[in-house]
């Protein structure tokens, strides 16, 4: 009986030596997530212009509705910031990729602007803030590996 009590328990209690007891709720996940950044773009960093734009950050709309990105940043712990200085919609579900280089912004491709690379190969953290400065999220990462972490 106990085995099927605790099947039919909320997702917020559960079972501790026999008894039930309240879990705390979980943290929500950020509407919009940094969810990929690849730090070390393939071949030897040279600073070529499609180098750059190999090194990027991926940020995904985890919500079903849209979000305006207008006054918020992506940044390093050096302090490289990407603003978003004007209207910029993201649908629902949809990614975006922040490439390190130069281009022509379209779509869901944005370009930093840069001629040298933003993230360290050997660890870093990306910043996401809203237009308030509050954090959103953020990634670590602490060695090369393979050149990209997911977060």
């Amino acid at each position: 009986m106990k085995r099927r009590l605790i099947g039919l328990v909320s997702a917020l209690t559960i079972a501790v030596g026999g008894s039930l007891v309240a879990a705390a709720p979980a943290q929500a996940a950020p509407a919009v997530m940094i969810t990929k950044v690849y730090y070390d773009s393939p071949g030897s960093d040279k600073g070529s212009n499609s180098s750059l734009n190999a090194e990027y950050v991926r940020l995904t709309n985890k919500r079903s509705t849209v979000i305006n990105l207008k006054g918020w940043y992506v940044r390093d712990k050096a302090g490289y910031t990407y603003k978003f200085t004007s209207d910029y919609r993201v649908g629902a579900g949809t990614s975006i990729i922040i490439h390190t280089g130069k281009g022509t912004n379209r779509g869901t491709q944005r370009y930093w602007g840069r001629s040298w690379y933003v993230w360290n190969n050997t660890g870093d953290t990306a910043y996401l803030r809203n237009s308030s400065g509050s954090l959103v999220d953020s990634c670590t990462w602490r060695s090369r590996g393979s050149g990209y972490t997911y977060c």
